[in-house]
């Protein structure tokens, strides 16, 4: 979980093929509307993430019958991950931080995404740090972010 930009997919990927689980990225799941609003820089509401956070729970509580997944996924409110982890037993959250310098750099740098770099700001601005959470600093390689979880999950 993080703010757009942090690495969610890149060490979502990596991680999951080193747990030999399924990878998802809940980008993947927003709805045109949604992706639209996000594409003319318009921050999506609680109202429009509900749809989309329940889908995810679904998902999530479908792969937790099997040995589980990694899901991607902003989670920037504490309800947010309330509602992404009803039904589950022990979801692990891993909080993926960086400098807002840092991750307007990456936004710029992607290509083919539909978050603008406009909508940074709010997605700091609702940002609630987890109480509870394996906390990296994503600003480490891909490589030691992944083996550093890893060590937590041990």
């Amino acid at each position: 979980m993080g703010v757009s930009g942090v690495g969610k997919t890149t060490i979502g990927k990596l991680l999951a093929e080193a747990l030999a689980l399924p990878f998802i990225d809940a980008d993947d799941y927003h709805s045109a509307n949604n992706k639209i609003k996000m594409q003319q820089g318009i921050a999506l509401t609680d109202e429009d993430r509900l749809p989309w956070l329940q889908s995810l729970n679904g998902i999530a509580k479908i792969e937790a019958q099997h040995a589980g997944a990694v899901i991607a996924c902003s989670a920037l409110k504490e309800q947010y991950r309330t509602i992404l982890s009803e039904g589950l037993h022990k979801p692990i959250w891993i909080y993926l931080h960086a400098q807002v310098e840092v991750v307007e750099k990456r936004i710029l740098n992607r290509k083919e995404h539909f978050m603008p770099t406009s909508l940074l700001p709010s997605q700091f601005a609702a940002l609630e740090e987890p109480k509870v959470a394996i906390r990296i600093d994503s600003i480490l390689p891909p490589a030691a972010i992944v083996l550093e979880i890893l060590k937590h999950l041990k």
